[in-house]
């Protein structure tokens, strides 16, 4: 598929987005009362569950605890009906092994982990549905996970793609878009800072539109900060109402 046909004369996407506009983000806190932080995202047809235990002591006896900061434990997976075409491994290929370790350097870069020695966090998460920007719905629905855990964080942590088309940059990546042949930058920032923790590129950039495609996933990053913040504010209030908190104090 052409670039032209993903991006009308108007300048308008396929889903009638704009350039610069996410897809719509949908959030809910605490959907697991068995973890001790837990979450679930929909960004577009994108769809991803996370749950959080710990910190706790390390069960593995192959790992020696750290005297000095937390292990943090990721595992990515895919439900084997995410796609269109059913998966054999859910979990444990090459991908998902990859995925796994991007989610771990990005959150060993956002908690504080000096507070937990010798101890150790697990982060999972589950793609219930692909269209594009797992990784970042996966870091997002992962975030609010941590912090429904009472976890501290340097940071919210949040992730974005971004792509070119026609010269064009576009924010938030759907798999149309992604598996058009177009390249397609990955990024996880703390949105605050404009720290960047992850950066990764499908396909080669000229250097000239390098920058306009980095500032353009940044700025998904802190509108996908505004929108998770908002949610989070809204489940300790409505967490906080159901306890009977007065507010007034």
């Amino acid at each position: 598929m052409s670039g032209y046909e993903l991006l009308s004369d108007q300048g308008l996407r396929l889903d009638g987005r704009k350039p610069d506009e996410l897809r719509q983000i949908k959030t809910r806190l605490g959907v697991f009362a068995q973890a001790d932080g837990s979450a679930y995202i929909e960004q577009g047809n994108t769809k991803v569950l996370a749950a959080v235990y710990g910190p706790h002591d390390m069960r593995e006896s192959r790992l020696r605890p750290n005297a000095e900061k937390v292990v943090v434990n990721c595992q990515y997976s895919m439900a084997v009906f995410s796609t269109g075409e059913r998966k054999r491994r859910p979990r444990g290929d090459k991908k998902s092994m990859e995925m796994s370790q991007h989610l771990k350097q990005t959150f060993e870069a956002t908690i504080k982990t000096e507070l937990y020695p010798r101890s150790q966090i697990d982060i999972f998460v589950e793609v219930l549905q692909a269209d594009g920007g797992n990784y970042c719905a996966c870091v997002n629905a992962a975030t609010l996970a941590l912090v429904d855990a009472g976890i501290p964080l340097k940071d919210y942590v949040t992730a974005c793609t971004s792509s070119l088309m026609l010269g064009t940059p576009l924010v938030d990546i759907s798999n149309l878009e992604a598996t058009s042949g177009g390249p397609e930058l990955t990024l996880a920032a703390h949105p605050r800072s404009g720290q960047i923790v992850l950066l990764e590129m499908s396909h080669r950039f000229h250097l000239d539109h390098l920058p306009e495609v980095i500032d353009v996933a940044l700025e998904g990053c802190k509108d996908i900060y505004t929108i998770l913040d908002k949610a989070v504010r809204r489940h300790v209030s409505n967490r906080g109402a159901s306890i009977g908190w007065d507010k007034s104090q």
